[in-house]
């Protein structure tokens, strides 16, 4: 009887059974929140990326436009036209599963470039605070103290107020997509600078700093190459969390009229405008818009709270 001969694994096969065989892994395999939350996330960030590919329209081009099909409601062909459209048009005679997907890619990239900038300022300032210490620490906390007391929205709309008055006038609409991400971001980087420096202040005690600083390696290294890689769990997780919220923050700005330009609408202005059609029996203008929002911030949530459970030691 002959012993069979196992292939050895190549480094690849063995860093993906390695992952596989890991808590984070298990933890995910057994959670069908995350799962289904991940599905939901992952198919909408495809369908936001790939919208030219998928749309049936595009929604912003004038000459694909057709204003006899304005209020079509779902999959009813058009009195006049005789086009039938899945989620219905709006008042222009917008495809509204195609401004959907158009108005998604808005919304994802105001919302993660948000967080992404909030999260640079915060971690920078969080741990310049706590490894420097003394008067440094003061200034900042005192400032994100400060701005705690304000909630977010009001930060956001004074500061996208203040740019865009500043902006000249002929590059407002091409500057305030920009100006948005900027306001959500200022608005934002408090969170991620107290728990960087809660968790840099315990960090930058132990013996592998200290055996950096006796070696003569300078501060900067010592924050971002040492410290830096200790305490990213929980910005991650902050990260994941503050995306739902930087979403919803967008598309309220973008409902009050403060946010994204009408050339480029994104979730929050198609709501603003379907909430103008709500009473006079065009449902469908508000309603697919506003389930898509509500799915990808839930989604995006659920999946922040399984990360903050799966990267927590004691919850292993």
């Amino acid at each position: 009887m002959t012993d069979t001969i196992e292939s050895p694994k190549t480094p690849e096969q063995s860093r993906f059974a390695k992952f596989w065989d890991s808590d984070f892994a298990w933890s995910f395999r057994h959670s069908p929140v995350a799962i289904v939350a991940s599905a939901v996330v992952v198919l909408l960030v495809l369908a936001a990326i790939f919208a030219p590919l998928i749309a049936p329209h595009n929604p912003f081009d004038p000459a694909t436009l057709n204003l006899m099909n304005g209020f079509t409601p779902p999959g009813t062909p058009n009195a006049f036209t005789q086009e039938s459209f899945l989620l219905g048009t709006d008042d222009q005679g917008r495809d509204v599963f195609s401004t959907i997907l158009y108005g998604m890619r808005i919304s994802l990239f105001v919302g993660a470039s948000a967080v992404l900038l909030a999260m640079i300022i915060g971690v920078i300032l969080g741990l310049v605070a706590a490894y420097f210490g003394g008067w440094v620490e003061t200034l900042i906390m005192r400032i994100a103290d400060v701005q705690l007391t304000f909630p977010a929205i009001l930060v956001a709309m004074l500061i996208f107020g203040i740019a865009k008055g500043v902006t000249p006038p002929e590059y407002r609409n091409e500057m305030a997509i920009y100006v948005l991400i900027i306001a959500i971001a200022l608005s934002d980087w408090v969170q991620f600078a107290r728990v960087v420096r809660g968790a840099a202040l315990v960090e930058k005690n132990k013996e592998y700093v200290q055996a950096a600083r006796l070696i003569g390696r300078g501060s900067i290294p010592i924050m971002f190459r040492h410290i830096l890689p200790n305490v990213l769990s929980p910005v991650l997780v902050i990260a994941t969390i503050s995306l739902a919220l930087a979403i919803i923050a967008e598309a309220t700005l973008s409902f009050l009229g403060v946010g994204a330009p009408p050339t480029q609408p994104s979730l929050g202005t198609l709501i603003r405008i379907g909430q103008g059609f709500l009473f006079s029996g065009e449902w469908w203008i508000l309603f697919f818009p506003s389930c898509t929002l509500l799915a990808l911030a839930l989604s995006v949530n659920l999946l922040g709270d399984w990360l903050r459970d799966a990267l927590n030691p004691k919850l292993r």
